[in-house]
């Protein structure tokens, strides 16, 4: 077996830290975090600062992700297919809706945010591309929970954290609304992840397989009715587009019979 090298793992921690939580850390926060002298891990940020990966805030001495690494994944974002077949039909469903859209695939342990479309307003938006969103509190998740066995045994083992005022906390529950997006093909979400705010999603395939979801993002007063039931014209919106980017998905292309 080939020998890992040290310095290169190292470093790698580093960067993932500098993805997550705070987004940027001091030399004294991140040596903590990894259990490591602060001169050694001292040396490895100025490598990562010289060709790029990271960056110095001038004003802190606090380090964050460098735009060259940000480049790298804004280029894998670039290849997935799932992304570039699906902008054409997020563009469609932002303006048939107008609300935000968002389309996500499995991730480490959660729903990752591949392509976003900003709603067609004038509102103040942020760019949410990157993110990793919770499996069993979004719509995105749920909907990838329920077509795809890789994550459902652990979270369904695991205490599901509360984040807004209608989080499902339960195992059992969960596991009934996993069966009933089964069924009915889409998943909705009322104040669990953000409270005022409700998603819809469902499921883009591969053929056989599930390998993503899209789905609108609100205020609940927009997509929802008084009861806060979501809207049935909404949610026929997103079915429609998940169908059509699962159709041209499941198409070969003449270069890939």
């Amino acid at each position: 077996m080939a020998r890992q090298i040290q310095s290169i793992e190292r470093a790698a921690a580093i960067l993932k830290l500098l993805s997550s939580g705070q987004r940027r850390l001091g030399v004294v926060e991140l040596a903590q975090y990894m259990g490591l002298p602060k001169g050694t891990v001292h040396g490895i940020l100025v490598t990562l600062t010289h060709i790029g990966f990271v960056e110095q805030d001038r004003a802190t001495g606090k380090y964050q992700l460098g735009a060259t690494v940000l480049r790298l994944g804004n280029s894998y974002l670039d290849g997935n297919e799932l992304r570039n077949i699906s902008i054409n039909w997020a563009d469609a469903l932002a303006a048939r809706s107008r609300e935000a859209v968002q389309i996500g695939t499995r991730h480490d342990g959660g729903a990752l945010i591949v392509h976003h479309v900003f709603r067609p307003d004038d509102s103040l938006q942020s760019l949410e591309v990157g993110t990793v969103l919770p499996l069993h509190s979004t719509a995105l998740g749920k909907v990838l929970l329920a077509f795809g066995a890789e994550e459902l045994d652990d979270v369904l083992t695991m205490p599901l954290e509360r984040s807004a005022s209608r989080t499902t906390v339960s195992s059992r529950d969960l596991e009934i609304e996993l069966g009933d997006i089964r069924t009915g093909g889409w998943a909705g979400e009322v104040n669990e992840l953000v409270d005022g705010q409700a998603a819809i999603a469902a499921p883009i395939r591969d053929r056989d397989f599930v390998v993503g979801s899209i789905g609108i993002r609100g205020a609940v007063e927009r997509l929802c009715e008084p009861d806060l039931s979501l809207r049935r014209g909404l949610v026929t919106f997103v079915l429609d587009a998940a169908t059509a980017i699962s159709r041209e998905l499941a198409t070969p292309s003449p270069n890939h019979p």
